[in-house]
């Protein structure tokens, strides 16, 4: 699976680790996904998501449906 997450689209990013003398050599920055089961009350079944740490924190203040009703008006299947 793409290392992507669903609800904000994070991917990884490519930069540079710097050594002590600057040599640069290339390096990934991953995002903090993680894969969260969550009981979604309106369809009476459990939903599992890959979501960053920040996605996470919307759910949490948005809703679950809010969310689920917004990825499924972007045409992902959930």
């Amino acid at each position: 699976m793409a290392r992507v997450c669903q609800l904000t689209g994070k991917k990884p990013l490519t930069g540079h680790t710097v050594s002590h003398s600057n040599i640069k050599t290339k390096r990934r920055f991953l995002p903090n996904l993680q894969t969260k089961r969550f009981f979604f009350a309106e369809e009476d079944r459990w939903i599992t998501l890959k979501l960053s740490g920040e996605a996470i924190r919307t759910v949490n203040k948005n809703g679950l449906a809010s969310v689920v009703k917004d990825l499924r008006a972007q045409g992902n299947k959930i």
